[in-house]
């Protein structure tokens, strides 16, 4: 991944290429990736790893800290992104949701 990011449709675009990786590597489970890993341990683990990441922002939240904060909400998303393509969810149903709140 590119770390040249510069406008913000340049920045929102990561998550849709956190994504495509997710499911890359959901289906071609090389040896040495993370998400394969977790992926095999089931959701299970995955969704243990989302409630160990937010209470790790929360936390951060509460230290006040805003690289703490940053980290650990990267963390947060990308879990969270692991619980879609465990489902093969697309981001849309969360960009969607959001659209529709905004209304």
């Amino acid at each position: 991944m590119d770390k040249t990011v510069k406008s913000s449709a340049d920045k929102s675009a990561i998550l849709e290429e956190i994504y495509r990786v997710i499911i890359e590597r959901k289906k071609l489970k090389p040896e040495d990736s993370y998400v394969a890993k977790k992926m095999s341990e089931g959701i299970d683990r995955i969704l243990k790893k989302v409630g160990e990441e937010a209470g790790e922002v929360i936390i951060a939240a509460k230290n006040g800290n805003p690289e703490e904060i940053g980290w650990e909400m990267a963390d947060l998303i990308f879990h969270m992104w692991l619980v879609l393509g465990y489902f093969d969810l697309s981001p849309d149903i969360i960009y969607d949701n959001l659209i529709s709140r905004r209304k």
